[in-house]
C-alpha cells in the first residue's frame, strides 16, 4: 500500500512538469524543425548556473528571465553555427555542449557545486503567499503547472502565427518555404532560440527546486527529454490537434518521472537509470510499429480462419 505514497507521486509530478520543460524544447527542435539538437545537456545546466547565481543574490524571480535569455543564447550560437558557417545540427550540437561546460563552470565561479541555501527561491515566495496548511503541501505543484499551462498555450498560440507556421513548415520542407521567399535561416534561427529559452527556464527552475546547481545536472537530459517526448507522441499518436500533441508531451514527461519513481521503489541501483531511459525510448519507439505487425498479424489470422472456413464449405 505504500508502494508509491502521495509525497512520491507530488514530487514525481512536479520533477516531471520541470523536464515537460525540456520536452517541449525537444518538441520544436526535433518533432517541429526536424533538427537534432545535442546542446540539451549544456543549456540545461546553463540555465541553473546562471539562475542559482541570480537567486543567490536575491532576485529568484529575475533569475527565471536570465536563464531564459542564457537559452536563447545558447540557441543562437547553435543555430549560427547551423545556418551561417554550414555545420551539421548534430556536430554544432556538440560543438555547443562542449564549450557550454567551461562556460557553467565559469558562471558558477569555478566550482563544480554551487548550493542555493539560506536565501530566497520562486517556491518560497509563492509558499509565502499564504499559510493555509493546504497551500504550503501543493504550492510548488500549482506553481509549476501554472506556468506548464501558459507555456503549452502559448507555444499552441505562437506556432499558430505566421512566423510559427513558417518554423513549421521549414521543418517539413525548407525547398518550399525558401521557394516561398521565407528566409529558413531565419526561422531556424527563432525556432532554437526559442526551444532552448524552455531548457533554460527548466534549469532555473530545477535548480530553484532542488537549491543546488551542479556542472554535472545536464548530462543525460537530452535522453530524458527524448524518452517524454516518444512517449507523449505515442500518446498523441501525432494528432492534428496541436494543443493536444504538445499537453501529451508534458504528459509524456509526466509518465517517464513516474516510471523512474517506480524504478526507485523497486530499488534498482542509481547506476541503471540510463539504461531505463535507453530501453524507455527504446519501448516508445517500437510501440507504434510492434502495434502495427500485431494488427497486421491478426488480420492474416482471421483471412486464414475465412479461407479455411470457405473450403470446409466448398468440401461439404
Amino acid at each position: 500500500m505504500n508502494f508509491l505514497t502521495p509525497q512520491i507521486v507530488q514530487t514525481a509530478l512536479e520533477v516531471g512538469l520541470i523536464y515537460g520543460l525540456v520536452a517541449l524544447s525537444l518538441f520544436i527542435s526535433f518533432s517541429i524543425l526536424d533538427i537534432c539538437d545535442l546542446s540539451t545537456d549544456g543549456c540545461y545546466t546553463l540555465g541553473c548556473a546562471v539562475g542559482a547565481v541570480v537567486t543567490i543574490a536575491g532576485h529568484p524571480v529575475l533569475a527565471l528571465f536570465a536563464s531564459v535569455a542564457a537559452g536563447i543564447c545558447s540557441g543562437y550560437i547553435t543555430a549560427l553555427l547551423q545556418t551561417k558557417f554550414g555545420v551539421q545540427s548534430i556536430l554544432a550540437g556538440i560543438i555547443v555542449n562542449t564549450g557550454l561546460y567551461t562556460i557553467n563552470l565559469a558562471v558558477m565561479g569555478f566550482s563544480s557545486n554551487l548550493p542555493i541555501f539560506g536565501t530566497d527561491t520562486v517556491f518560497t515566495l509563492v509558499k509565502g503567499i499564504s499559510g493555509a496548511a493546504w497551500w504550503q503541501e501543493w504550492s510548488s505543484l500549482i506553481f509549476l503547472a501554472l506556468i506548464l499551462a501558459l507555456v503549452v498555450l502559448f507555444i499552441k498560440w505562437f506556432l499558430g502565427t505566421r512566423l510559427g507556421l513558417s518554423i513549421r513548415a521549414t521543418g517539413d520542407s525548407p525547398a518550399m518555404v525558401r521557394a516561398s521567399s521565407i528566409n529558413p535561416q531565419f526561422t531556424v534561427t527563432v525556432g532554437l532560440c526559442f526551444a532552448n529559452a524552455m531548457t533554460g527556464l527548466a534549469g532555473s527552475l530545477i535548480g530553484q527546486y532542488n537549491k543546488t546547481s551542479d556542472i554535472n545536472l545536464g548530462t543525460g537530459m537530452v535522453t530524458i527529454a527524448l524518452a517524454s517526448l516518444i512517449i507523449g507522441e505515442t500518446i498523441s499518436r501525432k494528432s492534428g490537434n496541436m494543443l493536444w500533441r504538445i499537453s501529451c508531451v508534458v504528459l509524456g514527461s509526466c509518465l517517464y518521472r513516474f516510471i523512474i519513481s517506480i524504478a526507485l521503489r523497486l530499488k534498482v541501483p542509481t547506476e541503471a537509470f540510463k539504461l531505463v531511459s535507453a530501453i524507455i525510448v527504446a519501448i516508445a519507439c517500437a510501440a507504434p510499429a510492434a502495434k502495427d505487425q500485431i494488427a497486421l498479424q491478426r488480420k492474416k489470422a482471421a483471412a486464414m480462419r475465412e479461407h479455411r472456413k470457405m473450403a470446409e464449405e466448398e468440401a461439404k
